[in-house]
């Protein structure tokens, strides 16, 4: 159960009842669970993270199968179910291979690794880890997607750690047509 009740338009501040009423009119009702659920409490700070989304979902240099990687490495680096939920099945639908999907969720040994896949996962589970990236992992990430794409799959893993944060801290729900089993602890 989450830790705060849905937001509404008499809950959110005054100044900001303008950026609530546009974004439930988008979305068509207030969302009650996931990142949304929660950003909609702070209604102007919901339009600028959704706008970054959009951004990096629709109009950043990354193909698909590289975005829906970052999200699973960084959904799984933070144990964040729902996002993992939210993304594994496009992750094997822009062609992560099951194995790859499999083996991060399980915390198991990675099969062989596409460069591009390697780059992601690595940079990912780096910076995760210990907080920093290394010489080889920024240029093996340079190698395989130039200078603005890694500034692209970095702002991909950071806004999905803002979204991961969010989810955890307040304890948002799954969806309930949830599709993939719980992540192992």
């Amino acid at each position: 159960m989450a830790r705060i009740p849905a937001a509404t338009r008499e809950t959110v501040v005054q100044d900001q009842v303008d950026a609530f009423d546009q974004i439930v009119g988008a979305a068509g009702s207030v969302p009650l669970v996931g990142p949304g659920s929660i950003l909609i409490h702070v209604p102007k700070a919901s339009q600028l993270a959704t706008a970054l989304n959009q951004y990096l979902r629709n109009d950043s240099s990354l193909t698909n199968k590289t975005l829906e990687l970052a999200m699973l490495v960084t959904a799984r680096e933070n144990d964040c179910m729902y996002i993992w939920n939210a993304h594994a099945a496009s992750a094997r639908a822009a062609g992560v291979p099951d194995a790859v999907v499999d083996a991060l969720r399980d915390r198991k040994e990675l099969p062989k690794l596409a460069p591009d896949e390697a780059a992601v996962i690595n940079y990912g589970q780096e910076y995760f880890r210990t907080h920093r990236v290394s010489r080889g992992a920024f240029q093996e990430g340079i190698e395989q997607f130039g200078q603005q794409g890694l500034i692209e799959l970095t702002l991909v893993m950071g806004n999905y750690a803002l979204l991961a944060f969010a989810i955890t801290s307040f304890d948002s729900e799954l969806p309930a047509n949830r599709t993939e089993p719980v992540l192992p602890a």
